[in-house]
């Protein structure tokens, strides 16, 4: 039944780039999964230019062969399923790393309603030899434990290579990393938009390839880290500046007031400096929150929640120039006031700098912050039409 061209059900889809070596026991593993299952399947293979012979192997055994001219593992994947027919998809590695014969607990839980369904390695068992050290006690654990942090997704092996797929499903999150990093991509946007979620013990065999795979350890590692933060503006931006902008304003206004004594330390006029430089770099990371989010939302990257869009809504232009204006002018003013003091004093040398100082730098900072905020709002103008994008909570 894997030659029905209606109805069918699965499509095993299979990324390939130079696997002479293990193509072949994939591709059989796989056949004989759909013959022994009575499933009405198909064998998808995306060739990512291989010139080793595997595109001879793939068509003597029968498979669809999907010509991907972009490189990449993630575009050898978008185009094979693209291509392919099947209501669900099961996506494995061509390295027989995987074993293709025993993919009944993906069908299963795709058949149950589930959008997306991950393997584990760390659940089903990695086999010696099968995974590098460093892969295996560090970047894999530590990228998954991000990605269940910024996400809230409870899935523990975010990077396995063996996952199913409703189509239809993974179609809508419009998937577009090239890299590796398209596993994460699929993981944090199925969640980004709610789809339903869940995972099967999968077992890692090492790999029959006498070549290294075609994974770098560090380069790949950091684009999967990478992508994780410019998915989570609030991890990359909000809570890092929200965090220094609370500190910095909290000493600002105490030092600002007294100076802090704490035994043979005193923090004075040269920690006041910073703190007010803490609180405008600060600001900007906030602003830099804002707008990423902004931009994300109109460039289909994650829903419009109903919330964000009330208080993009609330702090409108006018409103954030009327605040921007009014922080100016305080700023402003309490600068008017020093130079009147000092005008007073014949423009000479100034006789109390330390108070002078403590209405300088503050005078100083509220004039940043606000020019910052009212260019942050004719910016958030510009980029920040948002409408006619489905809510993510409707």
């Amino acid at each position: 039944m894997i030659d029905q061209k209606n109805n069918i059900e699965l499509s095993i889809v299979i990324p390939c780039l130079d696997e002479a070596e293990t193509i072949e026991i994939c591709i059989k593993k796989a056949k004989k999964f759909l013959l022994t299952n009575n499933i009405s399947g198909e064998i998808v293979v995306g060739d990512n230019g291989s010139k080793d012979g595997s595109i001879e192997i793939i068509e003597k055994n029968g498979a669809r062969l999907v010509h991907i001219n972009k490189k990449g593992y993630g575009a050898a994947l978008m185009g094979a399923i693209e291509a392919s027919r099947g209501k669900f998809i099961i996506m494995g590695d061509a390295d027989d790393s995987y074993d293709f014969s025993n993919l009944m607990p993906y069908i299963l839980k795709l058949r149950e309603g589930y959008d997306l369904v991950m393997g584990n390695r760390f659940k089903g068992g990695i086999k010696k030899g099968a995974m590098p050290f460093l892969h295996k006690y560090l970047g894999n654990p530590v990228l998954s434990f991000i990605g269940r942090l910024f996400f809230k997704i409870k899935i523990r092996d975010f990077h396995c290579g063996l996952r199913g797929f409703r189509k239809d499903s993974i179609k809508k999150l419009e998937l577009r990393t090239t890299g590796m990093e398209f596993a994460s991509e699929m993981v944090v946007k199925s969640s980004i938009f709610k789809l339903k979620i869940t995972e099967v013990p999968t077992i890692l065999s090492k790999d029959g390839r006498s070549r290294p795979p075609h994974l770098r350890t560090w380069r790949d590692g950091w684009r999967h880290l990478k992508f994780l933060l410019m998915y989570s503006p609030k991890w990359l931006f909000f809570y890092p500046g929200m965090f220094f902008f609370l500190l910095s304003t909290l000493f600002f206004i105490l030092i600002s007031i007294n100076p802090i004594h704490a035994k043979e330390l005193t923090f004075d006029l040269h920690t006041l400096t910073y703190c007010g430089a803490g609180i405008i770099l600060s600001y900007q990371i906030l602003s830099f929150s804002f707008l990423s989010r902004i931009y994300a939302i109109n460039q289909g990257l994650i829903p419009v929640e109903k919330k964000f869009l009330n208080i993009f809504n609330f702090f409108n232009l006018e409103k954030g120039l009327l605040a921007g204006i009014f922080i100016f002018i305080l700023g402003f003013l309490s600068s008017l006031n020093l130079f009147m003091d000092w005008r007073q004093e014949g423009y000479g040398n100034i006789n109390d700098l330390n108070v002078s100082f403590r209405v300088l730098i503050p005078s100083v900072v509220m004039i940043i912050v606000g020019i910052q905020t009212i260019f942050l709002s004719f910016l958030s103008s510009i980029i920040g039409t948002i409408q006619n994008i489905k809510f993510l909570d409707e």
